[in-house]
């Protein structure tokens, strides 16, 4: 290796070393802040003097209740599920178009809003203020749902939404059913009150997230863009109000979403003089391509998903008969990549840790972490969803976080600085595992709180301008 490339490569370390460490010593600070009574999550702007609007209340009815709840499991009972990149079920989408249009006759009938579909499936609403000046937002949720089967271990049927103990199980419960019925119940009821929005704004409803959203989400963003639109901001599913879920952090917290990691697929492989079992060399492709593996596995998990670039390895595969030795062994990793690193930086980070010329690095795909939204006193979404959750939650600590997973908002970065991956959902103790795993359930409490959550949201919007920050308005 040459000098210049000796040097290259070491300030590539030292900058992962000091990003690292900055990560680190901020999320220790952040924790230890949010431990402290010192730390007043109605500071600043929450003790500003806010504009007046003459927001409306929300207080759901037996009968209210009763409608809403039916029509959530409804939803939860549709199977649009997305099995692969060539595979989504088409059929329960067309259902759950219907089934839309039946459960919320208001918003698809109101002059007030402006309905069509993208890519043949997906949902894209406009809601028109009657202040065009202000610049329009747009809340995000998606249709489709990860596969689910009854035998891996449910307690009840995943698309039964069978109600046990006051939580409805079901999947997409909580990715993202509750979301998209939460925005669109919020609509529904703020328009039978005769609510019109000053700040129009837009709801996107993708059908194919789950396997990224290239025909859901992207035609969508084509179709703003070819109208020029610019936003204020998105908000999209991502992290939810954590309770007892991270160590050291007592009490809950709403974790905003600033950014998203980025994502690799990256496959190793090792491909050697095949032979029989009978005589077998001191090295396999297999073992070779294991030891390797090992390598890139050997960091704790606690924390790791909110502090560094993690590492999964996905696929394995090898061998083509019990009594052969394969020529060649192939394993896959997935990524989720910190915001302090690239793609790039990330698999220079590999190679050095394999250390093993035998192995093969490829990059399969993948793309680098999302920007960093605004989380200060200027940031208009930022603070219109810290106040809508202390508004409703007083004793819950608001703080801006990295989104582990991908989410549809990822693809609509040309249309506004300012992404924000938040979902009024509590998790505690053994909920993150329900993600995409056996038993994904939400209490019917939390939902019509999110209904709640989101029509009051949407009022809070329509203010022209934040607050001057309390500090600059209140001298000592």
């Amino acid at each position: 290796m040459t000098e210049s490339g000796s040097k290259l490569r070491i300030f590539k370390i030292l900058k992962i070393i000091i990003s690292s460490l900055l990560i680190t010593v901020l999320l220790l600070f952040t924790i230890a802040a949010i431990r402290t009574l010192s730390l007043d999550v109605n500071a600043g702007l929450q003790l500003a003097h806010w504009e007046k609007t003459n927001n409306k209340s929300l207080v759901i009815d037996h009968h209210q209740r009763e409608e809403l709840l039916a029509n959530f499991k409804e939803a939860i009972r549709i199977p649009t599920v997305s099995f692969s990149n060539t595979e989504i079920n088409t059929t329960a989408l067309l259902e759950f178009d219907r089934f839309l249009r039946k459960a919320f006759p208001t918003v698809f009938s109101s002059s007030l809003v402006h309905h069509e579909l993208v890519g043949n499936y997906s949902h894209l609403f406009w809601v028109k203020g009657s202040q065009p000046e202000l610049v329009p937002y747009m809340l995000l949720a998606h249709i489709d749902v990860v596969p689910a089967s009854e035998s891996d271990g449910w307690e009840a049927p995943p698309f039964s939404a069978k109600e046990i103990d006051g939580f409805i199980y079901g999947r997409g419960t909580i990715d993202d059913k509750n979301s998209l019925m939460g925005i669109l119940q919020a609509l529904e009821y703020l328009l039978l009150k005769g609510y019109a929005p000053r700040r129009g704004f837009y709801i996107g409803l993708g059908h194919d997230e789950e396997i990224n959203g290239l025909n859901g989400a992207m035609n969508i963003v084509r179709v703003l863009k070819q109208r020029g639109v610019q936003l204020l901001f998105v908000m999209d599913e991502g992290l939810t109000i954590s309770d007892g879920i991270i160590p050291g952090l007592e009490g809950p917290a709403a974790l905003i979403g600033l950014s998203e990691k980025g994502q690799a697929a990256v496959k190793l492989s090792v491909s050697v003089a095949p032979g029989h079992a009978s005589m077998p060399p001191r090295e396999t492709s297999i073992g070779i391509l294991a030891t390797a593996v090992k390598r890139i596995l050997e960091r704790k998990p606690v924390s790791n998903a909110f502090v560094r670039t993690t590492t999964a390895v996905t696929f394995f595969n090898a061998g083509v008969k019990i009594n052969v030795i394969p020529s060649l062994a192939e394993a896959y990793v997935n990524l989720r990549i910190h915001s302090a690193q690239s793609v790039e930086e990330v698999l220079d980070i590999i190679k050095d840790t394999v250390g093993d010329q035998r192995v093969k690095v490829e990059l399969v795909d993948g793309f680098d972490p999302l920007p960093i939204s605004g989380a200060d006193e200027k940031a208009f979404g930022f603070q219109i969803i810290k106040k809508t959750v202390l508004d409703l939650f007083p004793t819950v600590t608001v703080a801006p976080g990295i989104c582990i997973g991908n989410t549809d908002s990822r693809h609509f970065v040309d249309l506004t600085k300012n992404i924000y991956r938040f979902s009024p959902a509590w998790f505690k103790p053994g909920d993150p595992e329900r993600f995409h795993g056996i038993n994904e359930r939400i209490s019917t409490k939390n939902y019509e709180e999110m209904i709640v959550f989101y029509f009051n949201l949407i009022q809070n919007c329509d203010i022209r301008k934040l607050p001057e920050p309390h500090s600059s308005v209140h001298e000592l």
